[in-house]
């Protein structure tokens, strides 16, 4: 029996170190690295996964456009049917990631507004990343606030409703659930400092949509570069996220080279977590 226990102990011991090996640096923080499905338009939701996974990171964030893939039929829309939604869960799960948000999506009707709520609270999602009008405001506040998930406001570049944060400010309007999805990339395309974006949304800033862009096509179009060699300031920025001890998801979104992204992605989560690291001494 006491070798029965020991082994017992032994077995709970390597469990614990082997949890605590796969921890990743910002992990402690509260911040979820983890990846926009999109970076893999091209591919299955089920594909994307293992993709991600190859990454090094272990949250996702889901879009609504997207095959399921894996033997499943449908999109990953947020109207699918009680038992796909299980079978999906089930696909993330076993493949140890987690899914943490769902974007960009914005529903038309009441109804389907409440619909995405219900899909968010059964999937687990902890922001919905949205781009809501001013008409729809009043009512995503109070479903918000009523299913306690949070709403993060994206901001696609100028002239989008939300490319400047006094727009995002003021949809916000002092809600616990409402907040930013900071997408610095396209802060950068809008012509606005990254960082002064984050100083002056402090405090609602609960997601991202992480990117560097450079300038360098013929035509003067940002596309993505690995982080750390673009416009973008990664330094500057995470070192601004830990000032504002930031918490939540942080979704790679990587939008050039999509046949193949997956190296250069992968090289960015390298860079970030090295970054982070270094700013933490």
């Amino acid at each position: 029996m006491k070798s029965f226990t020991k082994y017992l102990l032994s077995c709970l011991v390597l469990a614990v170190v082997s949890s605590y090996a796969q921890k990743t640096p910002e992990d402690k923080a509260g911040w979820k690295l983890g990846s926009q499905a999109y970076s893999f338009r091209l591919f299955t939701f089920a594909e994307a996964l293992h993709k991600i996974d190859s990454c090094g990171l272990k949250y996702v964030e889901a879009f609504p456009g997207q095959t399921i893939g894996g033997g499943l039929e449908g999109k990953m829309d947020f109207k699918m049917d009680a038992a796909t939604r299980q079978a999906v869960k089930k696909l993330v799960k076993d493949k140890g990631l987690t899914i943490v948000a769902y974007g960009v999506v914005t529903p038309k009707s009441d109804e389907d507004w409440t619909a995405l709520f219900e899909f968010a609270k059964d999937m687990g999602v902890i922001n919905i990343n949205s781009e809501p009008s001013a008409a729809q405001v009043p009512l995503v506040r109070k479903l918000a606030e009523q299913y306690k998930i949070t709403v993060a406001l994206h901001n696609h570049p100028k002239p989008s409703r939300y490319w400047h944060p006094d727009t995002v400010l003021a949809a916000i309007g002092g809600s616990k659930y409402m907040a930013s999805c900071a997408d610095i990339g396209h802060w950068v395309r809008s012509g606005l400092d990254p960082v002064a974006c984050l100083k002056q949304l402090e405090g609602y800033v609960r997601g991202m949509h992480f990117k560097d862009v450079k300038k360098d096509t013929p035509d003067g179009r940002y596309h993505d570069v690995i982080w750390g060699t673009g416009d973008c300031k990664v330094d500057q920025v995470i070192a601004e996220m830990k000032r504002q001890k930031f918490k939540g998801p942080i979704s790679v979104e990587y939008e050039y080279h999509w046949e193949n992204n997956g190296p250069e992605i992968a090289e960015s989560v390298k860079n970030f977590r090295e970054i982070y690291s270094r700013k933490a001494q």
